[in-house]
């Protein structure tokens, strides 16, 4: 009998350790935001950029733990959250996205947990006569592209004639507003009082043009995951934990408790007491540059490092490229041709698009090898007319007298063509490196924190592109000066003259 009471007590040891192992072993929750966005949706922490914090922050956290995993954030720019996530990057996105009819087509989509407003931002002036869209006929309006706001002023433009102009951030919008650039801005209601506070020169019409929703966004075949998010949003909206997270944030108000009401369909949302909303004041710029050097270090290594790889693949490839259309049959010469024309004559920008996430149901690629895969493909087209200009720039007398002298084709492209186009081609390599240096700043469209974006999440923190512009300026004529000094003095030194 005591045998098999120490049996029985030592199985089920082992079976609640076992479980405990595979609970501990789960992978975390990765979800995706842009923290250049910025607060309250998603921002960097100012006391420490390796973290970031806002309310979808807190209602990421939310679902990992209600489904018992530990969340992990990836940074993505805003426009490319939705491919991300159904190319498997993450597995929830996250950060001020709107419920639209086409992106519930696409991908997996939770119940909404913010109701916000579209609403109209105008100058003071113009307060009486722009007071809906209908007043704007033929006006410039200013939005963020592939909105819902976007999709308004493009129903308008064919009504009545108004002119919709997108930005790529909600910072420019406002400051052209003030300037006078544009006649009025189109946005969330929580964008513009968020600008309206750290600028002001506008004024916001009382009269919302629209109504929307924000929502977490998953894959198409994670389903499940997002069931269980919505069940994890529907118990939070009882016991009033996201009604705290948007009070703290500064953006709750009467109208989110009628709308959390009509979500649940149940009893009302208990009362909560009212939290004082977190202290989002910029940091002053001396402490500011000291948390966020060590993030900017990082990010100018990366892209320093993503840019030597990049171009070193760019020389390889080129170098063979110009030597078939040099050397190669007929076939081979237009095939090389074709590739070389087509990779000049479209954006290196469409190149990462493709690579990245169209190629993503063939090979996924990991973004910052998809980096370095679309900088190279692409300069190296304009490395193998380097080269092939270059080659070809031997005088022919030369490569005759080396065949006179018994010579094979191998040799005198080693012995004579060879070095003779490395001085040439040496100058304008170097050149291209410097281009490629700045091009890298593209990569962050598809998720690479580069020196750019993490210059671009330093500014929208801070609230200003004066120091972190200043700062990143320097980092990048740091990498290129020499480089151009360099290219400047082969130039002088190898010149023909």
């Amino acid at each position: 009998m005591t045998h098999r009471l120490a049996r029985a007590l030592f199985t089920a040891i082992l079976l609640v350790t076992c479980c405990h192992s595979l609970h501990a072993q789960r992978p975390p929750l990765r979800w995706g935001g842009d923290a250049e966005g910025g607060a309250p949706f998603v921002e960097a922490d100012p006391a420490d950029p390796s973290r970031v914090r806002g309310f979808d922050v807190e209602i990421a956290e939310m679902i990992a733990r209600g489904v018992g995993r530990e969340p992990r954030f990836i940074q993505v720019a805003w426009s490319s959250i939705e491919q991300s996530v159904e190319r498997g990057d993450f597995e929830v996105g996250m950060s001020g996205l709107e419920d639209r009819a086409e992106l519930r087509a696409r991908h997996a989509v939770s119940i909404p947990y913010y109701e916000f407003h579209e609403v109209l931002a105008v100058r003071p002036a113009d307060r009486g006569r722009f007071r809906r869209l209908s007043d704007l006929a033929g006006r410039r309006v200013a939005t963020l592209g592939a909105t819902m706001a976007y999709q308004m002023l493009l129903d308008e433009q064919r009504r009545s004639g108004l002119v919709p102009i997108s930005y790529d951030d909600d910072v420019h919008p406002y400051s052209d507003l003030v300037a006078g650039r544009v006649d009025a801005v189109l946005l969330d209601n929580i964008i513009a009082e968020r600008s309206l506070r750290r600028a002001g020169g506008f004024v916001i019409q009382p009269e919302p043009a629209a109504t929307g929703h924000y929502v977490a966004v998953f894959a198409r075949a994670n389903a499940a995951l997002r069931d269980s998010a919505d069940a994890v949003l529907r118990a939070r909206m009882r016991d009033g934990s996201l009604e705290r997270t948007f009070r703290r944030w500064g953006v709750w108000s009467d109208a989110e408790g009628d709308f959390f009401r009509r979500t649940l369909a149940t009893a009302p949302v208990r009362d909560v007491a009212a939290q004082a909303p977190i202290e989002r004041a910029s940091p002053t710029s001396g402490r500011a540059l000291r948390t966020y050097l060590p993030a900017l270090v990082r990010a100018a290594g990366i892209t320093l490092v993503l840019s030597c790889l990049a171009m070193a693949l760019a020389v390889s490839i080129g170098i063979l490229v110009a030597a078939g259309r040099v050397y190669g049959p007929p076939v081979l010469r237009a095939l090389l041709t074709v590739y070389v024309e087509v990779m000049r004559g479209t954006p290196v920008l469409l190149q990462l698009f493709v690579i990245y996430y169209g190629l993503s149901g063939v090979v996924r690629l990991p973004a910052f090898a998809a980096a370095v895969l679309g900088l190279g493909l692409n300069y190296a087209a304009y490395e193998s007319e380097i080269y092939r200009a270059a080659l070809e720039a031997i005088p022919r007398a030369q490569l005759e007298a080396g065949r006179t002298l018994g010579l094979s084709e191998g040799q005198i492209l080693r012995l004579v063509r060879g070095p003779q186009a490395l001085r040439l081609a040496l100058a304008p390599m170097t050149n291209d490196f410097v281009a490629l240096l700045k091009d890298s700043s593209l990569v962050s469209v598809i998720t690479v924190v580069e020196l750019t974006k993490q210059t671009a999440i330093y500014a929208t923190n801070v609230g200003s592109w004066v120091v972190p512009g200043i700062l990143c300026s320097l980092v990048y004529l740091a990498f290129s000066l020499p480089l151009s000094r360099f290219a400047r003095a082969l130039e002088r030194r190898w010149s023909w003259g």
